[in-house]
């Protein structure tokens, strides 16, 4: 009989902005006690949220509920200027850990803005990104998040045009979206790079470069983490068998019936200890007896910490 298989997706798992905003909020702790407010779940996933919580970080959108002079640090999925401005005004010792990726996608929509651009802005309806991004030019942004919503877009022909797009999406939905637009406006402009992350990049083409292999994908990762929804899909896109758990604890025996080899990732705010937790479970409960990592790409992204935090280096 064929053994059954683990293939080990990577990169997979925290990426540098995630790094950077978790670290930020394990400083803060260090140097402020508690509580820590943060103005919304400081990534996206249940582990590591809940984590927090038990420490004394308290997860508030609302300024005005924060007590004056407390340290609110800005979440990784970024917070427009104006609500900064709005906890400085308040008192609030404001810690930035926005990704910079994000940041950068909020300096092109402010400064398109600022030139008289309309912003076709691709991106997934109240995600914490896409608020933020949106907030930044108001009146000058429109939300597609399908091919049907660039069909029904009606624009008039002239006026300056250009497209930003969520750092998260699936790259395949994302082409098709820029074709219709392309095809549609054929005015509109290039804001000069992909605002596509390089770490959502980097794992959707991991999954593509071994699923051929595999007869099941287990993206680890929360249900309202887009990056790590938009690998699910992917395996589904692929015909293969797949699951988006928060952790082994998820899985159902019957699940993994026929199963003979597994391919497992993580999406970019799913710490690695919950990907180890299930490749234990696997091949201790459901006798998975070969284990084969395999690397995509080397990661080497780092981001500088928030520069009230730099001077110290406790974690």
């Amino acid at each position: 009989m064929q053994e059954k298989k683990i293939i080990l997706i990577s990169p997979r798992g925290f990426c540098a902005g995630v790094e950077r905003a978790i670290v930020s909020v394990n400083i803060a702790l260090n140097r402020f006690g508690v509580p820590v407010y943060v103005n919304h779940e400081i990534v996206h996933n249940r582990h590591v949220v809940s984590e927090f919580q038990n420490r004394g970080v308290v997860f508030e959108e609302d300024v005005d509920k924060i007590p004056a002079g407390a340290p609110f640090i800005i979440s990784a999925h970024g917070a427009s200027q104006d609500y900064i401005e709005s906890a400085k005004r308040r008192g609030l010792q404001v810690i930035d850990a926005s990704c910079p990726l994000v940041t950068r996608v909020h300096n092109a929509a402010k400064r398109f803005a600022s030139e008289g651009y309309t912003i076709l802005y691709i991106g997934h309806r109240n995600h914490a990104e896409t608020i933020g991004t949106m907030a930044e030019a108001p009146g000058q942004m429109i939300l597609l998040e399908t091919v049907e919503d660039a069909d029904s877009l009606d624009l008039p022909a002239e006026g300056k045009k250009v497209y930003l797009t969520q750092t998260t999406l699936s790259l395949a939905d994302t082409a098709a979206i820029l074709k219709r637009l392309q095809d549609k406006f054929p005015d509109m402009e290039n804001p000069g790079a992909s605002n596509i992350c390089y770490a959502t990049t980097n794992r959707q083409q991991a999954i593509e470069a071994v699923i051929a292999e595999i007869d099941m994908l287990i993206v680890v990762g929360s249900s309202n983490s887009s990056n790590s929804k938009r690998l699910y899909e992917l395996g589904v896109r692929n015909g293969k068998e797949s699951l988006l758990i928060d952790s082994g604890r998820d899985l159902k025996p019957e699940e993994l019936e026929n199963i003979r080899t597994v391919g497992i990732t993580a999406g970019a705010s799913a710490p690695e200890h919950i990907v180890s937790d299930l490749v234990d479970l696997l091949r201790n409960t459901f006798h998975f007896s070969v284990v084969q990592e395999t690397e995509f790409v080397k990661e080497k992204t780092e981001f500088l910490l928030p520069a009230i935090l730099r001077e110290t280096g406790v974690k």
